[in-house]
């Protein structure tokens, strides 16, 4: 199974073959205010199973100095996050935002949740709308 990927405006579209190394949403404050978000979730894969199909030049990386690790990617058109390879090498970050088809799975940690939005609050607890 591939699944496929995007950006918002589609000038950038990728391709990652499951299953996910791990998938998992984050709830450290360098994820929320990466993703604008109460949380980032990302799934992750080898680097031979994900490749660029187009637009590969309309990404642009950025590696927090003061971080040991920390790097996203997002859409120089349309500033959606991206897919980027981690400092290592050895793994690639999908935000899951980004997938334009059912993974198939779901995410499996909730990551660093001692650190997360006081304003998240229990979905089941809401009204929905469509």
């Amino acid at each position: 199974m591939t699944v496929r990927g995007a950006c918002l405006c589609q000038s950038v579209r990728f391709e990652a073959d499951p299953p996910f190394a791990k998938f998992l949403k984050c709830h450290c404050s360098r994820c929320r205010r990466a993703s604008g978000s109460a949380f980032a979730a990302n799934a992750y894969v080898l680097p031979q199973a994900f490749r660029w199909i187009l637009g590969q030049d309309n990404v642009v990386r950025f590696d927090l100095p003061e971080a040991r690790s920390f790097s996203t990617s997002f859409c120089r058109r349309c500033g959606s996050p991206l897919p980027h390879a981690t400092r290592s090498g050895r793994e690639i970050v999908i935000p899951a935002g980004s997938l334009l088809d059912d993974p198939g799975t779901s995410p499996t940690i909730e990551a660093c949740w001692s650190s997360r939005a006081r304003f998240l609050s229990d979905t089941g607890d809401l009204p929905t709308e469509d």
